[in-house]
C-alpha cells in the first residue's frame, strides 16, 4: 500500500511516500529554518504562507523520484493535529484535495503519534506494546503503546514542554535558532554541576513533569551574570540545563518500565536528538535489560515519512476520514480536543 503522506505542523514542509507502513520511498522536506532564524522563532503566518508555496511541489517532487504516477497512490494521510492551526490547516486542505482527485481514502494522523510511528521506520522488528518516551518542541510525555493505535499516557509535562525551554534558553544565550540543537553542542565542553538547577517533583502523578520552573531558573542565572557584569560560562549552563531536563525525564521512564513492566523502550520527538538524554537513557537501560529504540537524527525532527508510517496503522484500524476533516491546534493522543 503506497501512501502519500503530508506533514505541515510547524516550519517543516513535508510530503512523503511510505509503503506498507515500513518502508520509506522518498521523504522531501522543505526547512524554513533559515527563515525563521532572523525571528529567533517560528512565526506562525510566514511558516503557513511558506507551507502554501511549498507543498504542490513537493508532492511532484516525491512522485518523480519513485517513480510512481498519481494513479499507484492508495491513499493520503496527513497530520491534522496538533500544531500552528495555520500551518495544519494548509497540510490538511493540500490531502483533502488530493484524497478526493485521486478518489482514494483520507487518514488524519496526530502528529504525536506520527513521532512514536519514526521508530517503526527505524526498526522493522519493533512491535507494539511498548514504552515510549516522546520529547519534542511542543510535547513531553510518557507513553504506554499498546497497540499501533491504543495508547495510554502515564505522564506528561504540566507546563512547558522540553524542547520549547531548550529554544527559549539558547535565544537567551544569543545562541541560533533552533536553540535547542546550538545547546546540545555547546554542553559537550561545559561543566554540569557548575550552575545549580532545580528538578521538579510536581502533582500526585509520579510520572508528570514541569519544565517551566527550570525554564525560569535557567533565565535568572543568564540575566543575574548580565547585571553584575559576571562572565557566563555559557558551555556549563547548556550543560547545567541539559543534566535537569535529562534528570527529570530519565527516572521516570525507569520507574515506568520498572512498574509496567515493558522490556522495550522508544524515544520520538526532535529533542530525543539530544547527546545528554540519549546517553543517559542508554545508560539506564543497560541497567534494566531493557532494549532501546533510538531514530536515526534524520527521524527524530518533523517529517512526512512518519506521518506515512503511522497512518498505514491508522487506515487498517478503520480510521480514516471524509471532506469534513478539520485541522486542531491542540488535541489529546487519545483523541479529546484539550
Amino acid at each position: 500500500m503506497n501512501i502519500l503522506a503530508v506533514e505541515s505542523s510547524c516550519d517543516e514542509t513535508a510530503v512523503a511516500i511510505v509503503r506498507d507502513g515500513r518502508q520509506v520511498l522518498t521523504d522531501c522536506i522543505a526547512s524554513q529554518v533559515e527563515l525563521h532564524k532572523v525571528y529567533g522563532g517560528v512565526v506562525p503566518e510566514i511558516a503557513s504562507r511558506k507551507h502554501v508555496e511549498a507543498i504542490y511541489g513537493l508532492a511532484d517532487q516525491a512522485l518523480a523520484e519513485t517513480g510512481l504516477t498519481r494513479a499507484d497512490i492508495d491513499a493520503v494521510a496527513v497530520t491534522y493535529a496538533p500544531g500552528l492551526i495555520g500551518a495544519v490547516l494548509v497540510g490538511v486542505n493540500f490531502a483533502k484535495a488530493a484524497a478526493m482527485a485521486l478518489d482514494v481514502p483520507l487518514i488524519p494522523v496526530h502528529h504525536i503519534r506520527g513521532h512514536i510511528a519514526a521508530n517503526y521506520l527505524a526498526f522493522p522488528e519493533l512491535k507494539p506494546p511498548f514504552l515510549c518516551l516522546v520529547v519534542s518542541g511542543g510535547h513531553t510525555m510518557i507513553v504506554e503503546v499498546a497497540d499501533y493505535t491504543k495508547m495510554r499516557i502515564l505522564g506528561t509535562t504540566l507546563d512547558d514542554a522540553a524542547g520549547e525551554c531548550f529554544d527559549k534558553v539558547g535565544r537567551v544565550l544569543g545562541m541560533p535558532y533552533p536553540g535547542g540543537a546550538a545547546m546540545d553542542r555547546a554542553a559537550q565542553s561545559g561543566d554540569d554541576t557548575r550552575y545549580p538547577m532545580p528538578r521538579s517533583k510536581p502533582g500526585a502523578n509520579p510520572y508528570d513533569m514541569s519544565f517551566s520552573g527550570l525554564k525560569t531558573a535557567a533565565l535568572n542565572t543568564i540575566h543575574h551574570a548580565q547585571q553584575v557584569g559576571e562572565e557566563l560560562d555559557i558551555p556549563s549552563v547548556a550543560a547545567s540545563f541539559s543534566a535537569a531536563v535529562s534528570d527529570t525525564l530519565v527516572p521516570r521512564v525507569v520507574r515506568a518500565l520498572e512498574e509496567t513492566g515493558h522490556k522495550k523502550l522508544a524515544v520520538a520527538g526532535g529533542v530525543a536528538a539530544n547527546s545528554r538524554i540519549r546517553g543517559d537513557i542508554l545508560k539506564a537501560a543497560e541497567k534494566l535489560g531493557v532494549q532501546v529504540y533510538l531514530p536515526p537524527l534524520k527521524l527524530c525532527g518533523d517529517n512526512a515519512a512518519m506521518i506515512g508510517a503511522q497512518g498505514y496503522y491508522e487506515y487498517l484500524a478503520g480510521n480514516t476520514a471524509g471532506m469534513e476533516l478539520n485541522a486542531y491546534a491542540t488535541k489529546s493522543i487519545l483523541g479529546e480536543t484539550i
